[in-house]
């Protein structure tokens, strides 16, 4: 499955982790999430290629800026 990284930022505790983990996977076809608060990204799994607006748009109401694919 594809892994494709995104900055994200404003991202700075546990609760950020965790927030954007659920908003992500609960895409249709996500299948991971992973999110690195230290280095501001994250990443995501999926059956196939992301949808890069449907992301941003999740992430951008969760209270945080997808800024772009690393």
């Amino acid at each position: 499955m594809p892994a494709t990284t995104y900055a994200v930022s404003g991202m700075s505790c546990g609760h950020c982790k965790a927030t954007l983990t659920k908003v992500i996977g609960e895409l249709t076809g996500v299948s991971g999430v992973e999110v690195d608060l230290g280095s501001g990204q994250v990443t995501v799994t999926s059956a196939a290629e992301p949808d890069d607006d449907m992301i941003a748009e999740v992430v951008d109401e969760a209270g945080y800026e997808l800024t772009g694919r690393v």
